[in-house]
């Protein structure tokens, strides 16, 4: 599963700077063409980065990043009931 997403992720970021380098350098297209280039880098960016962060949990889940130094919630909670945070 962790493959495919790694692959919809560069997919993805292809798409982004591929379209978005299109709606921001092209020149003689209509405005409607340039509306599609747009939107799809959009679409490829908010897919890159959904993707990405799936990876990154997933790659914490397994092991092999560190985790985060978020606290859980009673923690949090404990410390923000004493003040300390």
């Amino acid at each position: 599963m962790n493959k495919l997403i790694a692959i919809i992720n560069v997919i993805a970021w292809s798409g982004f700077w591929a379209f978005g380098y299109l709606a921001l350098t092209a020149e003689g297209l209509s405005s409607k063409q340039l509306t599609v280039a747009a939107f799809l880098a959009f679409a490829g960016f908010i897919t890159g980065m959904v993707a990405y962060l799936r990876l990154v949990r997933a790659a914490e889940a397994s092991g092999y990043a560190r985790k985060s130094n978020q606290l859980d919630a009673a923690v949090r909670n404990r410390a923000h009931s004493q003040g300390s945070i």
